[in-house]
Formats: structure tokens, C-alpha cells, sequence
């Protein structure tokens, strides 16, 4: 069994990411449950320029579109919030939208790069308030800014000890030191494996123990066979964690970072999730 906890929908910084791609790549690579945001709640672009007006969407917008997707595969598919914390608030409306739909979503994304906020400003701070008011937890980008940086989530950890925070990335583009070494000094602090080298991931398994990782992708940001190969034709690496990691790790705890973790960190019921066809 896999769970994928970081998956996104949208079209979005030059990104088309359709239902229809995820759903086909979890048939043919046997992934049986994802985690869904939607990038179309980007307000920066990669340059971190203002994503134009007439192409923004509302963070209410995209949580109805990624609730959407669940509410149609609900043994498949959760949501996660993707907050817009630049240009929007955890007001009430974004409050009984979750309560509305709560079941259906498992996590609150930030994107502290997309949206210019460093995420230990007081500005993130109401939206960790929702995340510990709704036990979900803050699935947060890091790497290529100061405003996403590993230090920066670790101390927005330190604040909030009851909330549990996601370093997604663990650094994007860094060598990964500096993101193990902040894991393992907080218990409500962890790691995933999006675009991670798996050595990154094996070391952070010795440093912080197999509980403190997460199998995550971006998948279908590659395509609809990101799983397989990137965007050039070559072997995606997480072809290494489907295959070569099975050799290094016990059966428990390749099961763990593949899906037990995620199940009991994002509250996914094993029982409703069907197992996902091979081709």
C-alpha cells in the first residue's frame, strides 16, 4: 500500500495537473490514496511576481475544487486547504467551509515561496490557529527563499507543540542536512520525501527514527507518469523508493514511511482505502 500525502491539482505557473492525470497515475503505479491541493492558489509566481488578478482564485475557490475531487473518490482522494495568507485571512468563511467539509480534509498546506510570507510571521499565525483548532496538520514548502526556509518552520514548530508541521522538501535544493537536523529536535516536527534523494531520507531515518517520514511526490507535476520519469525521459527517483528502498529497509518500516505514518498522521482510515490497480 502507498499514500501519497502531497499531490496537487490546477493550472497554474505554467503547471496543467488535471483529475483525471492523478487518478491514471495512481492506477498504473499502485498508489492507493493521495492528498490533494490545489495550485491554483499561488499568489506569487516563480519569479515572485504578483500572479495577475484575472488569474488568481480565491483560497475558498480551490478548497471547494480539491473537497470536489474527494467528495467523488472518497476511498482515493483527500483535500488539503491551500491558505493564500498574503493576500487572505483565516476568516470565518474559510472556517465553516472546513467545519462544512471536514471529513473530507486532512491537512492545511502553505506555500511560503508562492506567497512571499516567511512562515514564521505573525501573518501565518491564524492559520496555524485553524490547524490546531481542526487537529490538522501544516503541510509546509520549503526550500528557494527565505521566507520557506527550514529554520523558519522550526520555530513556527517550537510555537505551536500541539500542531503537527510537514517540512515538505526538507530543503528543496539544499543538501537536506540542515532539515534532518531540525526533525529530529522536535517531536511534532517531519519530513517528506518530494524530490528528496533517498540517501536525504535514509539519513534522516537514522537521525530521527522511521516515524518522523512521510512518502510525498508532487505528483502529476512531471506528467501524468511523474512516478516513472521526469519531464526529460529519465528514471524519476521515485522509482527508487518503490523498488531499490524495499532492500534497505525492514518490511514495517518501508511500511510505515510508504503509508503507516501518513495514515495515522492525516487520520486516513486503512479500512476504506481499496488497494490501487497495477497495469
Amino acid at each position: 500500500m502507498i499514500i501519497d500525502t502531497h499531490v496537487h491539482i490546477g493550472n497554474m505557473l505554467n503547471f496543467v495537473m488535471t483529475e483525471e492525470d492523478v487518478l491514471y497515475s495512481m492506477d498504473t503505479y499502485g498508489i492507493d490514496h493521495s492528498i490533494v491541493s490545489s495550485i491554483n492558489a499561488a499568489e506569487f509566481d516563480h519569479d515572485l511576481r504578483r500572479v495577475p488578478q484575472k488569474l488568481q482564485h480565491s483560497q475558498l475557490n480551490c478548497l471547494r475544487e480539491v473537497v470536489d475531487f474527494a467528495k467523488h473518490n472518497p476511498t482515493r482522494i483527500s483535500a488539503a486547504v491551500w491558505v493564500r495568507p498574503y493576500g487572505e485571512k483565516a476568516d470565518y468563511d474559510l472556517y465553516k467551509a472546513i467545519n462544512d467539509d471536514r471529513k473530507y480534509i486532512k491537512a492545511i498546506k502553505f506555500h511560503p515561496f508562492h506567497s512571499t510570507v516567511p512562515f514564521d510571521a505573525k501573518e501565518m499565525e491564524p492559520f496555524i490557529e485553524m490547524a490546531q483548532h481542526y487537529g490538522l496538520p501544516a503541510v509546509v514548502h520549503t526550500g528557494g527563499s527565505d521566507a520557506a526556509s527550514c529554520s523558519r518552520v522550526y520555530q513556527m514548530a517550537k510555537r505551536f507543540p500541539k500542531v503537527r508541521f510537514v517540512m515538505v522538501h526538507m530543503g528543496l535544493g539544499t543538501d537536506n542536512r540542515e532539515a534532518i537536523e531540525l526533525i529530529s529536535r522536535l517531536p511534532n516536527l517531519y519530513g517528506d520525501t518530494t524530490w528528496v534523494p533517498l540517501s536525504s531520507t535514509l539519513s534522516l531515518i537514522r537521525t530521527a527514527g522511521i516515524g518522523k517520514v512521510l512518502f510525498g511526490s508532487d505528483n502529476p507535476i512531471d506528467g501524468r507518469d511523474t512516478y516513472l520519469h521526469n519531464r526529460t525521459g529519465d528514471r524519476s527517483l521515485y522509482q527508487q523508493y518503490f523498488n531499490e528502498l524495499k532492500e534497505q529497509l525492514s518490511a514495517e518500516d518501508y511500511d510505515r514511511l510508504m503509508y503507516r505514518n501518513a495514515a495515522e498522521l492525516f487520520g486516513i482510515s486503512l479500512k476504506e482505502t481499496p488497494p490501487a490497480e497495477k497495469n
